[in-house]
């Protein structure tokens, strides 16, 4: 006779924690998010444009160079409150906004300062990439470049990009000219594909709170390796915050030395793009001109589809970007040093690597 199967208690505790849910407003869903823009958005009237207006030929009648402009610099009477409390919107709410109708026919230099000045009441500028660039250009470089190669950022290129955060507090976009076709943004609540990966898949996500080997893409800070290891969701001082993007995490396996993604790594991984990509839970946008978004890469995640650009140079798509690390941030672990460089509320966020020389283009490149 074979042995008998084992009993299973049903009250014995799972082999791994049983994941809270995320609770408040940072965890939406997308399908009631649509129909809720009124409380998303902002168009900004008159009266705001001409306050931006004055503060833009205040700075540039001083000749400060873009990098230089603070809050202080860019004073706006009364749109400042309204950015005040958006900024709460998106650092300890739901964690977006879209702020509409900025003026973007003049000068790349007027919508550059224009946007500097209003990105400033959200937080200090942080570097982007390796060359230091504190103003990012959204904006494909064409010449066969692709997000395959490890040394390509996939921003340059007009290939759709994967769900993931930047490395700051928050991220924001500024488009100046829409591509011909696609290009859609689409963000999703990471702390909602928490709550759902917890009610469907508990063994999974408590993968997610384990470490991963990261793909640092060639921008390495003094001291570091070509990779990092940190867990997808991070729970600290109360609230859960991310580090994620697929891409990063897949290239690492090209160093020898990072250690192999199990299939249980691949499932959990999988799901996670899986859900956020369920039409259901994501919430697309659509960026007209004047159009600024503003995420918090710690409760969102966000992507882009594929675009067909246009052919003539004056009409290519182009967005611009700006880091950001709010004065009023989260506290978050020690594993973000290895992202953030440091974790000091106010002051953390962005890319420094040997030779890094901060400053704000106003071209591509």
């Amino acid at each position: 006779m074979s042995a008998a199967a084992p009993i299973i208690d049903a009250l014995a505790p799972p082999p791994f924690p049983v994941r809270a849910p995320v609770t408040g407003p940072s965890a939406w869903v997308g399908a009631e998010m649509k129909n809720r823009e009124t409380e998303w958005s902002y168009r900004l009237s008159a009266a705001d444009i001409a306050e931006i207006g004055v503060a833009v030929k205040e700075v540039r009648a001083r000749g400060l160079d873009l990098a230089q402009i603070t809050r202080a610099d860019f004073p706006l009477p009364t749109l400042g409150l309204v950015l005040d409390r958006l900024r709460g919107d998106v650092v300890d709410g739901r964690g977006f906004v879209l702020l509409r109708g900025m003026p973007v026919d003049g000068s790349i230099e007027e919508s550059a300062t224009a946007y500097w000045g209003v990105g400033a009441y959200f937080g200090s500028a942080r570097s982007q990439n390796h060359k230091g660039h504190l103003l990012g250009h959204v904006y494909d470089l064409g010449q066969g470049l692709s997000a395959n190669d490890p040394t390509i950022r996939a921003y340059a290129t007009a290939e759709s990009q994967r769900f993931h955060i930047d490395r700051a507090d928050l991220v924001a976009l500024l488009c100046l000219r829409r591509a011909k076709s696609g290009g859609a943004s689409a963000i999703v609540s990471s702390m909602t594909l928490h709550n759902v990966m917890a009610a469907r898949r508990p063994d999974l996500l408590e993968r997610l709170y384990q470490p991963f080997p990261t793909d640092r893409r060639g921008e390495v800070p003094e001291g570091k390796g070509p990779f990092y290891q940190a867990p997808v969701f991070n729970a600290y001082a109360g609230n859960v915050s991310v580090l994620y993007s697929r891409m990063h995490i897949g290239s690492s396996q090209r160093h020898p030395d990072a250690p192999r993604l199990a299939p249980e790594d691949l499932e959990a991984l999988d799901m996670l793009q899986e859900l956020a990509n369920d039409p259901e839970l994501r919430l697309d946008m659509n960026f007209m001109p004047g159009d600024i978004q503003f995420l918090h890469n710690h409760t969102i995640l966000h992507a882009r589809s594929a675009y067909e650009d246009w052919p003539e140079i004056e009409r290519k798509r182009h967005l611009l970007r700006l880091w950001l690390c709010p004065p009023d941030g989260r506290p978050l672990p020690p594993i973000f040093s290895e992202v953030y460089g440091y974790i000091t509320v106010g002051d953390r966020g962005g890319i420094i690597c040997p030779g890094t020389k901060l400053h704000a283009p106003l071209i591509p490149a």
